[in-house]
């Protein structure tokens, strides 16, 4: 430890250097714009390194980080900054998945800058981090009765933002 850095900050480190990455993905996701997805995964690893001596020792510590971020973006969402950014005033950084064009991607990431906080949150967490709904509802600290409501929510909303029809029920 010539370099002056703790064993707590060298594990920090390497944590943050492999996680930050998929995990300002998913801020982008929820805020649509880049910069404040940054922001973002930078308060919510803020917030982890504060508790770092306590949660380190988890098994594993995606669900908490992620439990972390979901509540501040939330909880940011309630001042109103994620509406005043849209996904197509930002440039893309990354490229579309494979098999979807380009066009597709940015209509769906527009339509999902409409969806209220916790639905989006819940669209994000069950269909992009492709979390059960037992994992969704532990990171929203919810039930699972309201992430399946919450989903179909969020889902009736995209549908109607991109003009897709509405299955009968």
């Amino acid at each position: 430890m010539g370099d002056g850095m703790s064993d707590r900050d060298e594990a920090f480190a390497e944590y943050f250097a492999a996680r930050s990455g998929s995990m300002r993905a998913t801020a982008y996701l929820l805020c649509g714009d880049w910069h404040r997805a940054a922001d973002l995964v930078q308060t919510t690893f803020t917030k982890l390194y504060l508790r770092w001596n306590k949660v380190q020792r988890q098994e594993s510590l995606d669900p908490y980080v992620r439990q972390v971020m979901i509540r501040t973006f939330i909880d940011e969402g309630r001042w109103g900054w994620w509406r005043r950014e849209r996904p197509h005033d930002t440039t893309i950084e990354r490229p579309a998945p494979p098999g979807a064009p380009v066009e597709d991607r940015l209509m769906l990431l527009r339509a999902l800058a409409e969806v209220p906080p916790r639905q989006r949150a819940v669209l994000v967490l069950r269909y992009w981090q492709d979390l059960s709904v037992e994992e969704t509802a532990a990171a929203l600290g919810t039930t699972t009765g309201t992430v399946k409501s919450q989903a179909a929510r969020g889902l009736a909303t995209l549908r109607a933002v991109i003009g897709a029809p509405v299955p009968a029920e």
